[in-house]
């Protein structure tokens, strides 16, 4: 028999996707808790209009995160802080400081939290490697140049 999930099912499949399951399985446990209900020609349709407007909404993200990516590929970021004369910090420049830096560049607000650095936390002056993953699939690569204020 064939079932359109009403939510997800352990060893079955995703919500809104299509299964041939057993007619006793169907009957006795997907129907009487609501996980499923039965494919007729209707619900085959409208579960085929839901999966091509989520294809479509997945395709807009993704542009538009390689949009994004174009902005911020091989562009370099400032970031300046308070050090000595050394050139060490008296602090350190984290993902958090440099998400604020790419939003104020591309007008877009960058989690920091996608943020990575090729130092975790950056400790001296001087240009470093970083990258921010956009989306699944989409990677921009920049650099961080850290200057020191004098205090």
């Amino acid at each position: 028999m064939k079932v359109i999930l009403k939510q997800d099912v352990k060893g079955i499949g995703k919500k809104d996707e299509i299964h041939e399951v057993s007619d006793g399985y169907a009957r006795n446990f997907l129907f009487p808790r609501k996980l499923a209900a039965v494919a007729d020609a209707s619900a085959l349709n409208i579960a085929r209009s839901k999966e091509a407007a989520a294809d479509f909404h997945e395709a807009e993200n993704v542009a538009a995160a390689q949009a994004l990516a174009a902005k911020i590929n091989d562009k370099t970021v400032t970031v300046k802080t308070k050090g000595g004369a050394s050139g060490r910090l008296f602090g350190k420049v984290t993902g958090k400081e440099v998400a604020a830096a790419l939003s104020e560049l591309t007008g877009t607000t960058i989690d920091k939290k996608k943020v990575e650095l090729e130092t975790r936390d950056i400790k001296e002056a001087g240009v470093y490697n970083g990258k921010v993953r956009l989306y699944v699939g989409v990677v921009a690569s920049f650099k961080v140049n850290v200057e020191v204020e004098p205090a």
